[in-house]
């Protein structure tokens, strides 16, 4: 069955790393088991915070993309639309940034009822873009699906980027109306569908759709490491890798901290990959630690080796986020097979599945930090035995595992739809 999908997403390819990766390798995959998708999205611009080359922020452009598989061509159109993308985003200037794009967007949505999907599905965040969706859906009377990455609304007043009282109130009230409009809501961790119980959205419409990781593009290697060679880096020199996103929920500032400490006779240095609006302040503050190397965004044809410099694979979390967000960085780290130190509260589901495969520290607490990494550092045969734990745990993510039990979802709600539109021609 031949599913017409409309998704709507801020964030898309060509971007590699957070929502619009995700978003783009589902797209591309659901185009090649034999699905129509259109997309309507932004222009690259994350983690950067800059549009890429050979885009603009100021035009609306339609592109399309074709893919040819073992499974045959496939092709997705994507339409372009304008966005303001600040410099350096603060909690005001981020709701202008995503505002723009839900303005822009808007007619080009409300043009696809043309098409008529049978689905139309929106990524939050932004929720900015939710109202857009729901009436697009009732347009072409398709069904409307709403996937959360992360609860935007309470991450953004629980990190202080927005303070008001009365404002949390009214966005939360909001938010709870519109999600339980949608004929689906869905989301990444098991904490996170408990958070849509809690504000009031039906069991029967919550779906659990968690991030995946392509095993067999993410794997250990066995051969010497391009990063180490190419850095000449002592085999002795343990690793302490942090790659994704340099901003403010990261908590870097923690890991700077732990490298100071370290003592110069253990062999360990901290490598930090990546960009972001934190990046050149968190340089800034590690000046004075001499143990910390800085590398940009790396391509994405070498993630693998990136992720197998490594010895031990770090993640930081601020405080009181660890039931709002699952990290989707975890998954890859697990996949090549390195241990992990991850910085999070207890009793959360994060730490639940890190610490199968690593070790956990509180939030904030460098000194923990420092001596979870220098244990691990003085212990290789700790280190390969919970690197082949995290292993063994990322399998039960693989991308077409989780994606082909998606499509299953996308068929079955296709079909009621279906249902419901020959039992209304008949009472016609």
């Amino acid at each position: 069955m031949i599913v017409r999908i409309l998704l709507y997403s801020v964030n898309f390819f060509p971007e590699i790393v957070g929502i619009g990766k995700y978003s783009g390798e589902m797209a591309f995959w659901l185009a090649e088991a034999g699905h129509d998708v259109k997309v309507v999205a932004a222009p690259p611009y994350y983690p950067k915070w800059k549009i890429h080359n050979g885009f603009s922020g100021f035009w609306y452009k339609k592109e399309l993309h074709k893919r040819i598989s073992p499974k045959g061509e496939s092709s997705i159109s994507i339409y372009r639309c304008p966005i303001w993308v600040p410099l350096k985003p603060t909690g005001f200037k981020r709701i202008i940034h995503l505002a723009s794009f839900a303005l822009s967007s808007m007619p080009i949505m409300i043009m696809q009822a043309f098409w008529r999907p049978n689905i139309v599905m929106v990524i939050e965040p932004p929720l900015f873009c939710a109202p857009t969706a729901l009436f697009t859906s009732i347009l072409c009377n398709s069904k409307s699906w709403i996937h959360i990455q992360d609860f935007e609304v309470d991450a953004a007043f629980d990190l202080g980027l927005l303070r008001n009282t009365l404002l949390r109130r009214v966005i939360l009230f909001a938010e709870r109306i519109l999600l339980r409009s949608f004929d689906r809501v869905s989301t990444i961790s098991k904490s996170m569908l408990n958070k849509l119980g809690q504000k009031g959205i039906r069991h029967n419409k919550i779906r659990s759709f968690p991030n995946w990781i392509n095993v067999d593009e993410i794997h250990p290697l066995r051969y010497p490491n391009f990063f180490r060679a190419s850095l000449k880096i002592p085999n002795e020199t343990c690793i302490a890798l942090y790659s994704g996103n340099l901003g403010e929920k990261q908590g870097l500032d923690v890991v700077i901290d732990a490298a100071r400490i370290i003592k110069s006779e253990i062999k360990i240095l901290f490598v930090i990959c990546g960009e972001g609006v934190a990046r050149e302040s968190l340089i800034k503050y590690a000046k004075d630690a001499k143990n910390i190397l800085w590398l940009p965004l790396q391509p994405s044809e070498i993630f693998n080796e990136l992720l197998n410099f490594a010895d031990v694979h770090l993640l930081p979390q601020r405080k009181g986020l660890g039931e709002l967000m699952m990290p989707s960085k975890l998954l890859g780290m697990q996949a090549s097979g390195r241990p992990i130190i991850a910085m999070v509260e207890q009793n959360t589901e994060l730490k639940a599945a890190v610490s199968k495969c690593g070790i956990v520290v509180n939030p904030g607490d460098f000194e923990g930090l420092a001596e979870a990494l220098k244990y691990l550092a003085e212990n290789p045969d700790k280190r390969l035995k919970m690197g082949l734990a995290a292993r063994k745990q990322s399998m039960n993510y693989s991308k077409n595992k989780i994606l082909s039990n998606f499509e299953e979802e996308l068929k079955l709600i296709n079909n009621t739809l279906i249902k419901y539109l020959d039992k209304d021609k008949d009472l016609r």
